[in-house]
């Protein structure tokens, strides 16, 4: 049972308040008190808002005594951190929660503005820690630093906002704050900032992907705002039910899983001409599978791999065949020409994706670079009368290339086809 402080006679008015609250909802919500479902239409639009108001005064309330308990040491008494882990120990919150309430109590004491609408009612919690990021964000120091007065005018008209505006639409206004100070170096404070913004974006990028053992790829990433507007327009496009193509995604499915396979589809549209060359050819997807699985309908089983070592069936590697910019490398059936002799020195695009899946990447013994990183070599020297060819060719890394040529190692193949390299005494 917690601990039921009774407030002394006499006491703080605020204390004597939130005692007198606690008993007054106590009554509102026993047994015998009338259900909210006997209120009226017109009564319950009522209640709800002057329930958000009372809430927002009461966030006041609490946030003004959280910043003088961590200032006045308060809750010091049992070796709490601060007020705010004090607070989300008793109280069963997350302490995320309470620190980010205690770090807006400490700025709204420098936003009194901001302070006395939540007070009053008129800006909720949400509201008020948009308002002072958006105002914390004006330059202080510069070509574009911001006077004391116009900051605290720049506060007083988010305010004023905030009466007909939620945080969001509150969050977007405030970006554009600088306009209401100084609306003729505006659009110059803008550019630079956004400069910053797409440098700090263009750090910040990320990617990140793993393999699951289930056929499933999961992934995140982080990307600048522009690139995240190409890729939201482009998936947009992709899974709309009035998409101009004939390909349109179940409209019934739910928009997440929409998503997901209009980003599938993007995936597999990519033309190659849109992608770099890679050691001589283009990103290209190779497909290993028989001629009979080939040829086979659509529905018939079987195994084909990848050349990244990605197993999937039979019926997905045709589909991707028929539809798509995939190259299957068919075992037992017709195939480009892969022996040009003497008439070509460079590998052509069809020799290499041969090396590539005949060797699967760097043939250095230990090496584990894949074959988009590798070049193709002549076993025999093209300049000794070696041919291009697949027979004599080799996939080998930057690395390895450069020390078959070096005379300081020896190198010599192995009868599994990895080449050894050492250095000559």
């Amino acid at each position: 049972m917690e601990e039921q402080v009774q407030t002394p006679a006499g006491g703080h008015p605020l204390a004597e308040f939130t005692t007198r609250l606690r008993t007054r909802l106590d009554q509102l919500t026993t047994p015998a008190a009338r259900p909210v479902w006997a209120m009226g239409a017109a009564e319950q639009r009522q209640v709800l808002t002057d329930l958000a108001t009372a809430t927002a005064q009461l966030d006041a309330l609490r946030l003004q005594v959280l910043a003088e308990a961590d200032r006045s040491g308060a809750t010091g008494a049992e070796a709490s951190a601060s007020a705010a882990e004090w607070v989300a120990h008793h109280t069963r919150q997350r302490r995320i929660h309470a620190r980010s309430d205690l770090r807006l109590a400490q700025v709204l004491e420098h936003h009194p503005a901001t302070a006395t609408a939540m007070a009053s009612g008129v800006v909720n919690a949400d509201q008020a820690r948009v308002i002072v990021r958006s105002v914390d964000r004006l330059p202080t120091r510069g070509e574009f630093a911001v006077e004391d007065e116009q900051r605290t005018a720049a506060e007083q008209h988010l305010v004023a906002l905030a009466r007909h505006h939620d945080a969001k639409e509150l969050e977007v206004l405030g970006a554009r704050l600088f306009e209401v100070i100084a609306p003729d170096l505006a659009e110059a404070y803008e550019g630079r900032l956004l400069e910053a913004q797409e440098a700090a974006a263009a750090r910040k990028t990320s990617l990140t992907m793993a393999q699951t053992s289930h056929g499933l790829c999961r992934g995140r990433f982080t990307v600048p705002a522009l690139h995240g507007a190409i890729l939201s327009k482009a998936i947009l496009g992709l899974a709309s039910p009035t998409r101009s193509d004939d390909v349109v995604i179940d409209p019934d499915l739910p928009t997440p899983v929409r998503h997901g396979v209009a980003f599938t589809q993007l995936l597999e549209a990519l033309p190659a001409e849109a992608l770099p060359t890679v050691g001589g050819g283009d990103i290209t997807v190779v497909v290993t599978m028989r001629l009979d699985q080939l040829l086979a309908d659509l529905a018939a089983a079987g195994v084909a791999t990848l050349d990244t070592g990605t197993r999937i069936s039979a019926g997905e590697a045709r589909r991707l065949a028929c539809a798509h910019r995939i190259v299957p490398a068919v075992l037992g059936g017709a195939s480009a020409p892969l022996d040009l002799g003497r008439l070509r020195r460079l590998h052509t695009k069809a020799q290499r994706l041969a090396l590539a899946q005949r060797d699967g990447g760097c043939t250095a013994a230990g090496c584990d670079r894949p074959p988009a990183l590798c070049h193709a070599h002549h076993d025999v020297a093209w300049s000794d009368g070696g041919a291009t060819s697949v027979e004599n060719g080799r996939l080998l890394c930057g690395h390895h290339h450069r020390r078959v040529h070096d005379p300081a190692y020896h190198h010599r193949v192995r009868p599994d086809g990895k080449v050894d390299f050492h250095r000559r005494e």
